[in-house]
């Protein structure tokens, strides 16, 4: 197999325990109104959400940049902690991810993330939970 197939093969299976490991984590957090089907819509309103964060420009530069930064590092082949060394090689993209969104949301502000926000009401709660906006 060639090396371009079995990055993609390695990120494909990343991104997927790194969805399982965000329905965990989710599940744990979450109100006792969300369900199995708003947990699965989670991953890609989150998509959505940094894509049209990161195009705000009425958003400060340095959160646009924290977006862009993030996409990049996500797409990238290489990781923090390397993809073969199981479960913590695909949980640093989802430390990562939540680094970033709680640095967005503490200088954008949660209304930022509430006008942006395309997913369901009970998704943003999730979403403002795991940035650190729990109750608010």
């Amino acid at each position: 197999m060639s090396g371009w197939v079995q990055a993609l093969l390695g990120a494909l299976a990343g991104l997927l325990l790194v969805y399982a490991l965000a329905l965990l984590l989710l599940w744990r957090l979450s109100p006792p109104e969300a369900t199995l089907r708003e947990a699965l819509r989670l991953l890609p309103d989150l998509l959505r959400l940094v894509r049209s964060l990161a195009a705000d420009r009425a958003l400060p530069r340095r959160v646009r940049a924290y977006l862009v930064l993030l996409l990049g590092y996500l797409a990238l082949p290489f990781d923090l902690v390397p993809d073969v060394v199981p479960v913590l090689g695909y949980a640093d993209d989802a430390v990562v991810v939540a680094l970033v969104l709680r640095a967005v949301v503490r200088a954008a502000g949660p209304q930022a993330v509430r006008r942006h926000w395309a997913g369901t009401p009970v998704g943003l709660d999730l979403v403002l939970r795991l940035a650190g906006q729990r109750g608010r």
